[in-house]
């Protein structure tokens, strides 16, 4: 028998009491809201936070968590369509507006998919869940025999189906986060696990996609901040008859130390800037670059942090049969990033609109607040994606500065950073100290490690507006952006392990988080200290890692690893010649001592003659948990290792008394298209498992992996990075 098709309004009169309390207010939508629509509760507990469903079938869902370049999107996506059991292509996706998207923290260290992912998830989860309910409450049936497919509630074998559209579509669920609602088992996934194409790129490569700087408003103008002399330096003076002659220019805006020329157009405030001319007091209290470790040393330590400790490892020291001490230090970086920072403001009817390419706009949306002394509801922060982030850049500072002309000008302004501004203004990732020592026994086994890092207390605090600086507004100082303490432990099970943090009081130079923040830094030291007690112990790299491991998931990394790689250890590094030397070296890590498990090795080219590094190949293996997209995984890995490779032979903040200095490509290099390696990847995928962070995990083992492959190829130790040119020549001097 054909059992006829359940209208809403049907379902909703034979259902009676209603296990989800479905509300008659409408799904709001990004048009509805910029026209005035109410928004909705955005309560992280609660399912409509993360979800909507159309009367026509179509999925809405909300991420606080942005998609910096990364494939974040497709697998955000991929998620949704398949715990919600919908196609694919009937799922959007809004993110990063901060009326309407929940707070998921800032889209930082790889959690994107490892925690704002499974927040969907579990969205979906209950909605799936409460679906099937209100359907059998509605046939009178078990909600046990009942199923959902392709956005429907099935009954089997009674032929019955009702469309989640036709059962909510339009109206809000009303309903807490359940995180016992049972998921998908992954035998059932259509999407996930699958490599899904990237629902980004085809815009991107015909161009419609819209990058932060390429985004416009009507009657908008344009503005150039001209920054200071010196990091320090006050505004004495300014000659605002030096512009008067730009036909396009606006207003001069001047508040405290802070300076900008506003125009119609982009090339009228680029003249007002370049034409303007300001006075500017002396200021020169950086440290001198060349003494800049003595300077870090020197530093008042504020606290120390014990990051881990296991028996007694300053008492063992001292007995080992050998001991071996080391000192490793990673220079200031800036994110370099492609496309200098943008953002767009707007002031109207008491509200500010920003819209940027912050990677944490609910922050953002604090800091504006603080900085303007307005109710945080009458600022809303918009994600548009931008053209490289890698941390916490210029995007925030941006979005101050065309937030404070919007407010001066009246009317919408767009500032658009030059490429000094983001090479010279954008926080650093802070300079970074690593002492380590070791004792062996007469075998070869690792008796004590003890660590120490220097590493400054100001990272873990709020990053300062530069604009609210500059103009003595008000700062929000309840922020913590991260920390850089993990990893400063180690993943191997020796007896006796001591790792401090040193705190320092101040750093040179503003510092913020950027791509694997500490993390990298602490990895190198560690990873390529331990393949000097692998030397010192006269065993191979990869033995020596297993033997000291004791977990089952790093010993198949570092297995599996070693099979693809093909490796065959050598005794000795090559030391005679004087062309060009080969060597590979291998570094691990099990990402912030608790997920994501990484092994590479590095094979790379040394000029003798020259100094230079090449990479040449990596292979690596990753063990991230529960793939999302193969193809969007390994992607974000070759990104990791190619930013890298930048880093560790090329990046180098240089700066005088006064200024940064490096505020070009040429006094700032990256990394080339001729210089890339070849990259082979193995993925060990774990549906049963949860997924873990991809976007920083494979950075992390570069530097360290580079640095034991000149080992190998030389037999000398890179202990500073970048590992430059004239770094490679004095060590091999004095070899």
């Amino acid at each position: 028998m054909r059992n006829p098709a359940l209208s809403r309004r049907a379902l909703l009169k034979a259902g009676g009491s209603l296990v989800v309390a479905f509300t008659l207010a409408p799904l709001p939508n990004q048009a509805a809201v910029a026209a005035g629509g109410a928004a909705r509760s955005l309560s992280p507990g609660e399912v409509d936070s993360f979800l909507g469903i159309g009367a026509d079938g179509t999925v809405i869902c909300y991420s606080g968590k942005v998609d910096l370049g990364t494939g974040v999107d497709t697998a955000l996506l991929q998620i949704v369509a398949d715990e919600l059991t919908v196609p694919f292509d009937r799922v959007r996706l809004v993110t990063g507006d901060t009326l309407l998207t929940p707070d998921q923290g800032v889209t930082s260290g790889s959690f994107s998919v490892e925690k704002g992912g499974m927040q969907l998830r579990q969205a979906c989860a209950t909605a799936r869940a409460a679906l099937v309910a209100e359907a059998a409450k509605s046939w009178r049936v078990a909600a046990s025999g009942l199923s959902t497919s392709d956005g429907m509630v099935r009954a089997g074998s009674a032929g019955r189906s009702v469309s989640f559209g036709e059962l909510i579509g339009g109206r809000h669920f009303s309903l807490a986060m359940d995180p016992k609602a049972p998921l998908l088992e992954p035998s059932r996934y259509r999407f996930v696990g699958r490599p899904v194409p990237r629902v980004d790129i085809p815009g991107k490569v015909t161009g419609e996609f819209t990058f932060m700087q390429d985004f416009r408003l009507p009657g908008m103008l344009h503005a150039r901040v001209v920054r200071p002399a010196a990091v320090g330096a006050r505004l004495l003076d300014v000659d605002e008859s030096s512009v008067k002659a730009i036909p396009d220019l606006v207003k001069v805006v001047r508040q405290g130390n802070f300076l900008a020329v506003v125009a119609r157009s982009e090339w009228g405030a680029i003249k007002g800037a370049r034409q303007l001319k300001a006075t500017w007091s002396e200021w020169s209290e950086l440290p001198d670059e060349s003494r800049l470790w003595e300077h870090v040393r020197a530093t008042k330590i504020v606290r120390d942090d014990v990051t881990s400790k296991v028996g007694h490892a300053e008492q063992v020291l001292p007995q080992a049969a050998t001991h071996v001490i080391a000192s490793y230090d990673f220079a200031i970086h800036t994110h370099g990033s492609i496309g200098p920072s943008c953002a767009v403001a707007e002031f109207r009817d008491a509200t500010l609109t920003s819209w940027s390419a912050s990677q944490a706009t609910h922050n953002l949306r604090k800091q504006l607040a603080a900085m303007f002394s307005l109710p945080l509801d009458k600022v809303r922060a918009i994600y548009v994606e931008g053209a490289g982030c890698y941390g916490r850049n210029g995007h925030e500072d941006a979005a101050a500065d065309a937030a404070l002309l919007a407010r001066a000008m009246g009317k919408p302004v767009r500032v658009q950073w030059m490429r000094a501004d983001e090479h010279g203004w954008d926080p650093k990732g802070p300079p970074t100290l690593i002492d380590v020592q070791a004792g062996l026994d007469a075998k070869g086994n690792v008796t004590a490690w003890h660590s120490q890092f220097y590493i400054p207390q100001g990272v873990a605090g709020p990053v300062a507006l530069v604009a609210a600086d500059l103009a003595a507004l008000p700062h929000e100082m309840d922020i913590a952006p991260g920390n850089i303490l993990n990893d400063t432990g180690i993943p191997y099970a020796f007896p006796n392990v001591l790792t401090v943090a040193h705190r320092l009081a101040d750093t040179p130079l503003r510092p913020s988080w950027i791509r694997s923040p500490g993390r990298m830094q602490n990895t190198f030291a560690n990873e390529a200290f331990l393949d000097e007690l692998a030397v010192a112990a006269k065993a191979d790299p990869f033995e020596f890692r297993t033997r000291h491991l004791h977990d089952p998931r790093g010993e198949e990394v570092l297995q599996r690893l070693r099979a693809m790689a093909r490796w065959r250890g050598r005794a000795t590094p090559m030391r005679a010649g004087s062309g060009i030397a080969t060597g590979r070296g291998v570094a691990y890590v099990k990402y912030e001592l608790y997920r994501t498990y990484v092994g590479l090795v590095a094979t790379v080219e040394v000029d003798r003659r020259t100094g230079a590094i090449r990479v040449k190949h990596f292979a690596v293996v990753h063990d991230c948990g529960q793939v999302i997209n193969p193809d969007g995984t390994r992607n974000q890995i070759e990104g990791n290792l190619l930013q890298t490779v930048s880093r560790t032979l090329k990046e180098q903040v240089r700066f005088d008394r006064s200024r940064v200095t490096s505020v070009d490509w040429a006094s700032y290099p990256i990394l080339t298209f001729p210089e890339i390696p070849d990259v082979d990847i193995e993925l060990i995928d774990r549906p049963e498992q949860p997924p873990w962070g991809v976007g920083e995990a494979a950075a992390a083992v570069v530097p360290a992996a580079i640095s034991n492959a000149v080992f190998d190829a030389v037999g000398v130790r890179l202990r500073s990075v970048p590992f430059l040119p004239d770094k490679v020549l004095a060590a091999l001097k004095s070899a």
